[in-house]
């Protein structure tokens, strides 16, 4: 019985503890001379099959590109060597699934025949596709009739956000609804998800059908794309997301792989590499190597409840945010002393935010992370109420209610508690929006112990409330102690199964300084410090 390319990937992935993919792009011109070979078709054929030969124990999928077989000359019959190559490691290496790289994207009877030329003709589990023309373009790909081959379920990658730079001329641009293009493609490839998926024995019940490609280059979109999967498929599986970019591109492996396991660690990202592995004097060893960086980044992102999402991209608002800190005095660079005993090269204030344009300022980044983390994925608020716990949740709170209306139309409720119970007037320790059976997103400024924070779940959660996540303004990413390698925003999402997100962490700290170059008074001295700090103490 035939299953759909996802479960086979699946299937593959976990029984070699890999989400390696071996691209194969073949190149004429690098590819060697072969005895007997006459043409470069059958060159290209035996370049595959060493490249197959090679990496195989390594290799979680295979990804022919069509577009190296296409550019063959008709004499040396292109498409022929592809449906060879495919047929090989499907007989060979038959637990392998084979995904072609042809982008497909038209409707009606066009997209049909796309769809037996991929699956039918060349035998391919699954192919990339655009979803520029809706659902109608992804059908056929899904959906396999009756009069498929062995009727075989199929399976497929959209086009999210690619990884080359003029991509954000599309879809970086806002959708209308809360985020970018591409964050609303993530939001839709869950909804056709479930709308194609087959009810048939020949597909998987729990595996999606329809992944994601977000480019390696911006793992800060990654991230942002993780996080639109994870609110709009709920406790569902995550959809793979496929994540080229990765060596020639300069695209971050482990920065890649730790954004796509999104906000509560469970997504799952399929990284091809073609060149590096390809062009490698030993190309086995370098599938090797990259299979256990993988790995690494993997266990990483596992052990952080926040998904491991540190990536060091700076976005707009978060460049606003941390010059908005150091104009306040509420970021400050020097040597600092710390509850903990830490010698600390930054310090941070929240409470020094205390004019109204700084509080409108504070609000509004806020409201950009709200609204990237914690949005419904069609364009609403993902939670019902805001609480902010006192002290300095009471204003925070109040400032991001005011900004997500004014920024986002999003009319969410307020509340706050008191440290001592009121006996007198409405009396009791929670003031504001009434919370029972209503979502509710905690905002603080900072995770230290998480003692706070751990009460405020407490008190929620005995009014009824239901805790969806925790938004602060700076995630310090350091571990608690040598022999605990969680950080305290990492620990409080593990114990509280929420996520938590951040305005900025230390490694887009240490990104700002990075790009301020001594520009605005930060000097080499202050990155050292960083650079050394990060190293030291960084989860």
């Amino acid at each position: 019985m035939s299953v759909s390319f996802f479960q086979k990937l699946h299937d593959r992935s976990v029984a070699i503890d890999s989400w390696l993919c071996v691209g194969l792009d073949p190149r004429p011109d690098k590819i060697p001379q072969y005895e007997g070979a006459t043409d470069d078709g059958e060159r290209v054929y035996r370049w595959c099959v060493d490249i197959v030969a090679a990496t195989h124990a390594h290799a979680a999928c295979y990804k022919p590109n069509s577009a190296f077989f296409e550019r063959l000359s008709p004499a040396t019959c292109g498409a022929e060597s592809l449906r060879r190559v495919i047929s090989y490691i499907q007989t060979e290496h038959p637990t392998i699934p084979v995904l072609l790289d042809c982008k497909r994207g038209d409707v009606g009877s066009t997209s049909d025949a796309y769809s037996e030329a991929c699956y039918d003709v060349l035998r391919a589990d699954g192919v990339t596709l655009s979803p520029l023309m809706g659902i109608d373009s992804i059908r056929p790909f899904v959906h396999r009739g009756g009069d498929a081959v062995e009727g075989r379920p199929g399976g497929c990658f959209i086009l999210c956000k690619t990884s080359n730079p003029s991509s954000e001329e599309i879809l970086g641009r806002p959708s209308g609804d809360g985020g970018a293009l591409f964050e609303r493609i993530a939001a839709l490839a869950v909804e056709w998800d479930g709308a194609l998926r087959p009810d048939s024995p020949t597909t998987s019940p729990y595996e999606p059908h329809v992944g994601l490609v977000v480019g390696a280059t911006d793992p800060a979109a990654v991230a942002r794309a993780a996080a639109a999967l994870h609110r709009a498929n709920g406790e569902g599986k995550r959809p793979w997301i496929l994540c080229p970019g990765v060596g020639a591109q300069g695209g971050h492996l482990a920065e890649t792989v730790r954004a796509a396991a999104g906000p509560d660690g469970t997504g799952r990202a399929l990284v091809p590499v073609s060149r590096g592995i390809a062009d490698a004097a030993d190309p086995g060893e370098a599938a090797r190597e990259l299979a256990e960086g993988i790995r690494v980044a993997r266990a990483e992102a596992a052990t952080a409840g926040d998904g491991g999402v540190m990536s060091s991209a700076l976005d707009s608002h978060q460049r606003d945010f941390i010059s908005l800190a150091l104009d306040d005095g509420v970021l400050r660079f020097g040597t600092f002393t710390l509850k903990s005993g830490r010698t600390s090269p930054y310090f941070f204030n929240a409470g020094l935010f205390r004019t109204g344009k700084a509080l409108e300022g504070l609000g509004r980044a806020y409201a950009r992370c709200v609204a990237d983390q914690f949005g419904d994925g069609a364009g609403g608020a993902g939670f019902d109420v805001l609480f902010g716990p006192a002290y300095k949740g009471i204003g925070l709170g109040a400032c991001l209610a005011s900004a997500l209306w004014t920024e986002k139309g999003w009319n969410v409720g307020f509340a706050y508690n008191r440290k001592e119970a009121k006996d007198h007037g409405e009396g009791g320790m929670l003031v504001g929006a009434d919370m029972a059976g209503k979502r509710v997103l905690i905002v603080d400024d900072v995770i230290s112990a998480g003692t706070a924070i751990r009460e405020s779940f407490s008190l929620l959660t005995s009014v009824g409330a239901l805790p969806v996540g925790v938004v602060v303004a700076l995630d310090r990413a350091e571990v608690r102690a040598k022999t605990d390698r969680l950080s305290a925003v990492q620990a409080v999402s593990r114990d509280l199964k929420v996520p938590v997100a951040s305005i900025v962490s230390l490694p887009q700290l240490l990104e700002y300084v990075r790009e301020d170059g001594g520009k605005g008074g930060l000097g080499d001295s202050v990155l050292e410090d960083i650079v050394n700090y990060r190293e030291q103490y960084g989860v």
